[in-house]
């Protein structure tokens, strides 16, 4: 049967013109974070990067998303930071490898379009890369009605870095005895959210503006505060000779996360007074009366980076961090694993 109207992509929820709206923005933003290494401009089939400078490169890669954390910035409204998140969340994951970020792709996929949302989350993965010296040099932008909520979105992305093959960060140097650094996080970073959200919205009934006395801040604010960036002083030891292993602290916590740079046969012994616990992560227990093991597996506890450096050299690499303005502790050291005993051991 024959319609009795003409029917238009926009009739099925799909605007065109929105997109190309929506790009146009994307497109500026991007430009701003290329380097001369980038070879084509935005909206190509494919981005192309010049790879030069090195002997033998080995090509290091990671993709995420950002998580619940979206949902933050759909209930404020905010939505310049979650890119930024984006962007850094995954400059951790090819640092603690030894290397430097090249190149950024995103993925924002939403029921409807909105080109100054768009515009917005953009802005802040282009800030996000060229902070940490990256080029965004592509990406997707999908307007899926019926698979999204009309004013929501997903966001993922997927970075490309390099290191010399002689200076990937393995953790093979790792030895008994070696010292762990922390390094502070900026808040939750993009983990727990789902937990948080369920305890500080649905528990304890609380909304984006109500004031949290402890942290000093709103709700929306302290769960907005950007996953921050660890390139700068990963990048500083390694120079120095000081770096045998590093552990980005994400979703399950210290617990999970640290012994995932250890050699086999080592394991973590994690001093607990070694540092006070940022007050947003006890307000959250207390609302919750989490669980202890729950506790140090969903969040990082204001620990976003292990650093496992050679104990006689411990108070150098923390001058040196000092001296780039970060404030580190000793949060224990490296111990030998014994059968039957977990890989992450608290006192």
């Amino acid at each position: 049967m024959p319609p009795v109207k003409q029917i238009r992509y926009r009739d099925a929820g799909v605007d065109i013109d929105e997109a190309d709206r929506a790009v146009s923005s994307i497109r500026r933003l991007a430009r701003r974070t290329f380097t001369p290494r980038v070879l084509t401009d935005i909206g190509t089939f494919g981005a192309s990067y010049q790879l030069s400078g090195y002997r033998k490169p080995v090509l290091v890669s990671s993709a995420d998303g950002v998580g619940t954390k979206l949902k933050i910035a759909f209930l404020t409204g905010r939505h310049d930071t979650v890119g930024e998140d984006l962007v850094n969340h995954c400059v951790n994951d090819i640092a603690v490898q030894g290397a430097v970020p090249l190149f950024f792709l995103d993925y924002f996929a939403t029921g409807k379009l909105d080109a100054a949302v768009a515009a917005s989350v953009v802005s802040g993965i282009a800030r996000g890369c060229r902070r940490n010296g990256c080029a965004l040099i592509g990406g997707e932008t999908a307007e899926m009605p019926g698979l999204y909520a009309a004013a929501e979105y997903d966001l993922a992305g997927f970075i490309v870095g390099v290191a010399e093959r002689s200076r990937i960060l393995t953790g093979a140097g790792i030895r008994a005895g070696d010292a762990l650094l922390a390094l502070p996080s900026s808040g939750l970073h993009t983990n727990g959210y789902s937990l948080a959200r369920k305890l500080l919205l649905d528990v304890a009934g609380y909304g984006p503006k109500t004031l949290l006395p402890e942290v000093g801040a709103t709700v929306g604010d302290a769960l907005l505060a950007p996953h921050r960036s660890y390139l700068r002083p990963i990048r500083a030891l390694m120079a120095a000779g000081l770096l045998r292993g590093a552990a980005h602290i994400t979703g399950g916590g210290i617990t999970e996360n640290t012994p995932r740079m250890l050699p086999k046969g080592l394991a973590a012994a994690i001093d607990t007074r070694a540092w006070s616990v940022p007050p947003l992560f006890e307000v959250l227990r207390r609302i919750g009366c989490i669980p202890e093991d729950d506790y140090r597996r969903t969040f990082n506890l204001g620990a976003g980076m292990i650093l496992a450096v050679p104990a006689r050299r411990a108070a150098k690499a923390v001058a040196a961090l000092e001296k780039l303005g970060e404030r580190p502790f000793r949060i224990g050291e490296v111990a030998p694993h014994r059968r039957g005993r977990p890989r992450v051991e608290y006192r």
